[in-house]
């Protein structure tokens, strides 16, 4: 499956984005989908992610409360609302599919057979 991520931009603080990812392929219903951000020398990590079943969404403690991740399988597409950003969120952010990825591993990196380029988020203060 080919991911793409869309939606980064620049923001101020306290603001709202919406990111989206693109899957091809007619098989998006049965991965579980993941969001990731990267900050300037920092390491790639978990933001939130959604089973394959759509039963069940995962959120980083740092983002819990703010950002809500959801799926269109219609569309094949995972959405990430991001609201009351902070500078803090600052990061490159990318989408990755797990086949038939559910529970709490979802969290891992290393659980995620395909990722997306990538889009990037500023949150200026």
């Amino acid at each position: 499956v080919q991911l793409q991520a869309s939606g980064g931009g620049l923001v101020q603080a306290g603001g709202s984005l919406r990111l989206s990812c693109a899957a091809s392929g007619r098989t998006f219903s049965t991965y579980g989908m993941g969001w990731f951000r990267q900050a300037p020398g920092k390491e790639r990590e978990f933001v939130a992610a959604i089973s394959w079943t759509g039963g069940g969404t995962y959120y980083a403690d740092s983002v819990k409360g703010r950002f809500t991740i959801s799926r269109d399988n219609a569309k094949s597409t995972v959405y990430l609302q991001m609201n009351s950003l902070k500078p803090e969120d600052t990061a490159v952010y990318y989408c990755a599919a797990d086949p038939y990825g559910r529970g709490p591993s979802l969290r891992l990196r290393h659980e995620y057979d395909f990722w997306g380029q990538g889009t990037l988020v500023t949150v200026s203060s």
